[in-house]
């Protein structure tokens, strides 16, 4: 049984054209790929057909990962959820105990993650110790390095 995850409108749009793209594009280009190995010859021996056929392998679990995600996606109307808690889809503004300093992280689904864009997964630990929480909570957070407190300032959606 897979597990249903939540998105935006734009970020399930992303993953079905990425699938799209896949399926479309990519799978014909793989099949062709490995027609044009066999061709040249004693498969045997022949490691550009065994290089498209792991390709097309590799390929075939993308899609049917991406398949899997599309089909138990489901997609947030961030207008009826609580402010006052920290959720999916909600943009929290933290301060880090261990070195004072103040971040923004949206809180998204683990495909949507990117830290560099300040959106963090509700799976990573931090993601976790932050969901549920109240503006004022202190959430203690064990990652690689040890625990950090991390206290939320603010909840918003933008």
């Amino acid at each position: 049984m897979s597990k249903i995850s939540y998105y935006t409108e734009e970020g399930l749009k992303k993953l079905k054209d990425e699938l799209k793209q896949l399926k479309d594009v990519d799978r014909p280009a793989a099949s062709q790929a490995i027609g044009e190995a066999r061709d040249k010859g004693d498969l045997s021996e022949n490691a550009e057909y065994d290089a498209a056929k792991e390709a097309q392998g590799m390929l075939e679990m993308r899609i049917s990962k991406l398949d899997a995600v599309v089909s138990n996606a489901r997609i947030i109307d961030e207008n009826t959820l609580d402010l006052s808690k920290a959720l999916i889809h909600s943009t929290v503004k933290i301060k880090n105990h261990n070195n004072n300093m103040v971040m923004n992280y949206k809180l998204v689904a683990q495909s949507e993650s990117d830290l560099s864009k300040g959106y963090i997964s509700i799976e990573s630990p931090i993601g976790q110790g932050l969901l549920g929480k109240e503006v004022g909570d202190v959430a203690e957070v064990t990652v690689p390095v040890g625990t950090i407190k991390l206290e939320i300032l603010e909840i918003f959606r933008d």
